[in-house]
């Protein structure tokens, strides 16, 4: 059984840090292309970073600078190191794996930028 788990996401001041993680199981992230997506509020769902599997990494202007998405394959997870949060990031995060075919998404991790 196929499973992507994210956790870390929680409440945070903006200007702070948060680190998402990806854990994957019944597969092997090696082989993947990973995204982060995340929803706001009354938003339609949007990938903001990709890691490939030769270890490249891509984000969209929003986030660049400020989001670093790692994959540790020895762990089969992938990370998400989020700073300078802003309100305008709070939303629920998921990540997905591509392979081939395969496509398998996470139930998500609901982060929330708020003094």
């Amino acid at each position: 059984q196929v499973q992507l788990v994210e956790s870390g996401g929680g409440l945070v001041q903006p200007g702070g840090s948060l680190r998402l993680s990806c854990a994957a199981s019944g597969i092997n992230i090696s082989l993947y292309t990973m995204h982060w997506y995340r929803q706001g509020p009354e938003n339609q769902r949007e990938l903001f970073a990709d890691i490939f599997s030769d270890g490249a990494t891509n984000y969209v202007d929003a986030v660049n600078g400020r989001f670093t998405v790692s994959r540790d394959n020895t762990k089969n997870t992938m990370y998400l190191k989020m700073n300078d949060l802003k309100p305008g990031d709070t939303a629920d995060y998921y990540c997905n794996g591509v392979y081939r075919a395969q496509n398998w998404w996470g139930k998500g991790t609901q982060v929330t930028v708020s003094s």
